[in-house]
């Protein structure tokens, strides 16, 4: 008799083989176009992370039809998703026949033309770090690497990949994709668009900031947006944090995500939360709620903001901002009914923030006054930045403009810049050098005025 793992080998090795012909046959699915960034650097595995059903699957697919575009015959891309019944159980030795079983189909491009393979949901082998790492070694294959793990999830997989991987963070839509997504994409900024075109984009902003990016979410009825976006959270805290890490105080946990996606673009202190925890007779420490806030952050459910400062003891006594991963989470677990619009307008800027690349903080200043961010992008330049639903209100306008302005005294080679939701200029004019912008150009990469 055969040995066993001998047999369950040949019927992987079959089932591989099956998939190689499918990967290579497969049509690319319709996709709405991301911005993201995909670093440009050779012989480095390219890892998608981001929060679940952010649409890391579709943003590989692209990748793949760029290739295309470009003039990379087919045969050379494949796209292999592992998440199959005839391949449970493999282990991660078996992986070889992936390689093995394309180039018995396309032998003339082994060792002499790159070929780039699209591994999704690779996770589910376990020890796959291993195989990809020596893929990387000794194969002329480009990788690109999703999946909906919290092993994929994390920046874990820099550390066990042993810095052969990037990272491609893929968030939600943003408000440019949104807008193409339903085919209202602007041609041109903003400034140079009709008056009846600022004002529909002015509204796709609001819908945006009340139903989020998530790709799935796009046009659907609140009731059922809502249903879809706490499932997406319920999944990730089980799987991402509860499973992952082990978690036993689940009550506290779902205490604090409440509490941090109830309170958007708040501080948040961990002694605090954990003085209010004790008050309602619930026992957990204050070490482990740090942990717990740090997984919500690695499963992409929730980013923070530190306070930008040189003194690194500041940095740590300080509380820092929370903020959900989209915009759209915020009326899911709003309970008081309040206005959260300037909340929602906040935290997608955020994620723009991210989106581009920037190093992001909050400033207090020395007057005691608080600035929302401070943005170092990847070229050097710097702006502060100052978010506001509304400033029709004088004392709200006031504000927000002393703060700004005490902010820019305090960082005299940055950018002050005041957005806000209303497309309409200011009444009063900002005194130098703050600049005002709407939010909506902003959001969509408009050039900041000077």
């Amino acid at each position: 008799m055969a040995p066993i793992v001998s047999l369950m080998s040949n019927e992987y090795r079959a089932a591989i083989r099956a998939k190689v012909v499918e990967g290579l046959a497969m049509a690319v699915p319709e996709f709405t176009r991301r911005d993201v960034h995909v670093p440009g650097v050779r012989g480095k595995a390219m890892t998608m992370i981001g929060m679940r059903r952010s649409g890391k699957t579709t943003f590989m697919w692209q990748c793949l039809a760029d290739r295309l575009s470009a003039g990379t015959p087919r045969e050379a891309l494949l796209y292999c998703n592992f998440e199959d019944e005839r391949l449970a159980g493999m282990a991660a030795a078996d992986l070889q026949w992936v390689v093995e079983e394309y180039f018995v189909l396309h032998p003339e491009r082994r060792d002499r033309q790159v070929v780039t393979f699209f591994m999704d949901e690779v996770q589910v082998i376990p020890g796959w770090e291993a195989f990809v790492r020596r893929l990387m070694d000794t194969e002329k294959i480009e990788l690109f690497i999703s999946g909906s793990s919290a092993r994929l999830l994390s920046r874990e997989v820099a550390t066990s990949m042993r810095g052969r991987a990037m990272e491609v963070l893929v968030h939600p839509f943003s408000l440019r994709e949104v807008l193409r997504h339903v085919q209202a994409e602007p041609d041109r900024p903003t400034s140079q668009l009709a008056k009846a075109a600022r004002s529909t984009i002015e509204k796709h902003l609001r819908t945006y900031l009340a139903g989020g990016g998530f790709p799935e979410a796009q046009g659907l009825p609140p009731r059922d947006r809502s249903a879809l976006l706490r499932t997406y959270v319920d999944v990730a805290i089980l799987r991402d944090v509860i499973e992952r890490h082990g978690v036993t105080n689940t009550a506290a946990l779902r205490w604090l995500l409440r509490h941090l996606l109830g309170n958007p673009a708040s501080t948040f202190s961990v002694e605090k939360f954990h003085l209010a925890l004790k008050s309602q007779g619930l026992a957990v420490g204050k070490n482990t709620l740090h942990d717990y806030l740090a997984h919500l952050e690695d499963a992409f459910l929730v980013r923070t903001v530190w306070l930008h400062t040189a003194s690194e003891r500041q940095r740590m006594v300080n509380p820092r901002k929370a903020y959900p991963v989209d915009p759209g989470l915020i009326p899911v677990y709003e309970r008081a009914g309040r206005e959260n619009l300037g909340r929602a307008l906040e935290t997608a800027v955020l994620l723009e923030l991210e989106r581009r690349g920037c190093e992001v903080g909050y400033v207090r200043t020395d007057e005691g006054y608080e600035v929302d961010f401070h943005a170092r992008d990847p070229e050097g330049h710097v702006y502060l930045i100052q978010v506001s639903a509304d400033v029709a209100n004088e004392e709200t306008w006031q504000r927000e403009v002393r703060a700004l302005a005490s902010a820019a005294s305090a960082y005299p080679d940055a950018t002050p810049v005041l957005l806000t939701a209303d497309t309409q200029p200011p009444a009063e004019a900002l005194p130098a050098p703050l600049v005002w912008q709407p939010a909506c150009a902003w959001l969509l990469g408009d050039q900041i005025p000077t």
